[in-house]
């Protein structure tokens, strides 16, 4: 890994002797009005941060990037859903150009960037790149490494982060994870030294506790919650594993005669065709719910109402659907693989996700099992309290201050 050379480190630190306050700016690209996967974690991380900077004397700027065809029309004003931050800069060039700059012209690319980090002690890149500023020291955040270990469940866009981040490696400083699983992955698959590895766990969307029934008062989709029924939320893509879903439901339904339903609730991803395919070649599609996207309330309400949250995942950074079914109290059964038994720990039924008969079979242990069910149950509520925003706040915090140290 190239860090950078310790003059960097030594004239930021005398920078910030000077200092009133350290200036940290972080990239809020992936940020939607709707934020999901990425974003959401960008979305919270900020919003933590911000409510600490008093306290732990720092100061937190944003910075923005327009999408390619807002960019073309020439409008390069900072989005709606931005205003609410006070210190938000935009980054006039769409991240299609930037990767090309990235890629072929890091050294002209590095000039450019100047005037926008103008007195910036750290730049904080928040998926998968952080640009080559000459000046900050530089983090950038990892979530997984599917583009190198798993090639067969991503999309021809995503295979190409891969170089890109070991490219981005060339000027890094620290780089952050999400859990003790992708670390090692980045240790065994981008060499970088553990020591240069922070973990920064990600937290559910929900409290369990202001979580209502608004969802019945106005429903989005007409769906019959008197039946119980098995849950899934995720998007539709190969690497979620759907398919065996569908096989373990179709197994229950044809050999134990289970009164329950299968809901999927997630946006259609790469390669979802043969997804919708076996639900549509089940002896039992009829009792199949897909449901595309819900609001946060919405959903809210399906993780509660589940008998099972069923999450059998090849591989997972870190499985935040695991952790949001047991802060609402649905039983879990997940996969024994990656992040997914650290996220669980002793409170799912870990199962291996090569063996749509083993989840079958967990699947009747918890619905069969009242006393079982209800264990896994106040297992996870405990286990996740161990989970929140403001101790991903905190602890990427600490990964900045240890720059300085």
């Amino acid at each position: 890994m190239g860090l950078a050379r310790h003059s960097i480190y030594e004239r930021t630190l005398s920078n910030f002797k000077f200092n009133i306050m350290l200036k940290i700016l972080i990239d809020a690209t992936p940020l939607a009005p709707k934020p999901s996967g990425v974003g959401l974690y960008v979305a919270n991380l900020i919003h933590f941060l911000l409510s600490q900077q008093t306290r732990e004397s720092f100061q937190l700027g944003i910075i923005y990037q327009p999408g390619l065809k807002t960019w073309l029309r020439g409008r390069l004003d900072i989005p709606d859903f931005l205003e609410q931050y006070s210190n938000c800069h935009l980054l006039p060039i769409p991240v299609r150009i930037s990767n090309v700059l990235l890629d072929y012209f890091p050294s002209l690319f590095s000039i450019y960037l100047e005037d926008s980090v103008n007195s910036i002690d750290i730049v904080h890149g928040t998926n998968y790149t952080v640009f080559p500023y000459r000046q900050p020291l530089k983090v950038m955040t990892i979530y997984d490494l599917t583009c190198v270990k798993y090639p067969q469940y991503i999309n021809s866009v995503v295979k190409t982060y891969f170089k890109r981040i070991k490219h981005c490696l060339q000027w890094t400083d620290i780089v952050l994870t999400i859990s003790e699983s992708a670390k090692q992955d980045i240790v065994d698959y981008l060499k970088v030294k553990p020591e240069r590895i922070w973990i920064t766990p990600l937290a559910s969307r929900y409290s369990g506790k202001d979580e209502g029934i608004a969802p019945l008062e106005h429903p989005q989709v007409a769906y019959d919650f008197s039946r119980p029924y098995l849950l899934f939320v995720s998007t539709l893509e190969p690497r979620k594993n759907i398919i065996a879903i569908v096989e373990a439901f179709n197994y229950l339904k044809g050999n134990y005669k289970i009164e329950h339903q299968l809901v999927l609730i997630g946006q259609k991803g790469w390669k979802y065709k043969p997804i919708l395919s076996a639900i549509a070649h089940s002896h039992w599609h009829e009792e199949i719910y897909h449901l595309d996207y819900l609001s946060d309330s919405y959903v809210a309400w399906f993780y509660k109402q589940a008998d099972v949250f069923v999450y059998p995942s090849h591989y997972e950074g870190f499985g935040l659907p695991v952790l949001e079914a047991m802060t609402l109290g649905a039983p879990v059964v997940t996969s024994n693989t990656s992040s997914l038994p650290e996220v669980a720990g002793d409170a799912a039924l870990l199962i291996d996700p090569n063996d749509p008969m083993e989840l079958a079979e967990a699947i009747l242990k918890v619905i069969s099992d009242s006393q079982f069910r209800q264990d896994l149950i106040q297992k996870g509520k405990a286990r996740a309290k161990l989970f929140s925003w403001e101790r991903t706040a905190q602890e990427t915090l600490n990964a900045y201050k240890s720059l300085l140290s």
